[in-house]
């Protein structure tokens, strides 16, 4: 398994906590989002790894954004970036035996009265190249007490080209533990 920390936020302790093998997992804080793509196209023609994960797509920084000064405008930069990665790697995924994971985070459109003003960043290549993609939102906390323990939280299935889309699921994530296998069971 390889993880790609466009964040630079991976906190290994906590990660063997919830269960992570640190020892054998691949780990690369790239510092422009072409060398980030780069490590993933790689490491799909290798066939290394079985899995890939990158997090997250909004902090795949362009090389030109991170070289330019504050202030520069870069339209579009994170969105060609990533459309270009997107048709390199289906070609290769395609030929690969290896899951690559991207995680996105939600952002707000300004100025929109009609429709869902929530949008995901890096463009629509990655919607459109994505086998999957999963909705996963918090929606309530879990408190022992006065302290918040976890979260309730929802993933949404909103495209799914191998199995049947639209399928919802509910589940409890522990702080410190990971998902609550024992509510699990009793749902």
């Amino acid at each position: 398994c390889a993880f790609i920390d466009a964040e630079h936020a991976l906190d290994p302790i906590y990660a063997k906590k919830l269960g992570v093998d640190i020892d054998n997992l691949l780990c690369s804080q790239p510092d422009t989002g072409e060398q980030a793509l780069e490590i993933c196209d790689a490491l799909t023609r290798s066939g290394a790894v079985d899995v890939i994960i990158v997090d997250s797509v909004a902090a795949l920084t362009p090389k030109a954004e991170i070289e330019g000064e504050i202030g520069d405008s870069h339209m579009g930069l994170a969105a060609r970036m990533m459309s270009q990665a997107m048709r390199k790697l289906a070609g290769n995924l395609k030929n690969a035996n290896t899951l690559l994971i991207f995680i996105n985070q939600i952002r707000m459109k300004i100025g929109v009265m009609f429709g869902n003003p929530e949008t995901t960043t890096g463009g629509n290549a990655l919607k459109f190249y994505a086998s999957v993609r999963l909705d996963i939102r918090r929606i309530g906390a879990i408190k022992e007490g006065d302290v918040v323990v976890g979260s309730e939280t929802r993933v949404k299935v909103v495209k799914n080209k191998i199995a049947a889309p639209f399928k919802q699921a509910e589940f409890q994530i522990m702080y410190g533990e990971g998902i609550n296998i024992n509510g699990e069971l009793i749902d």
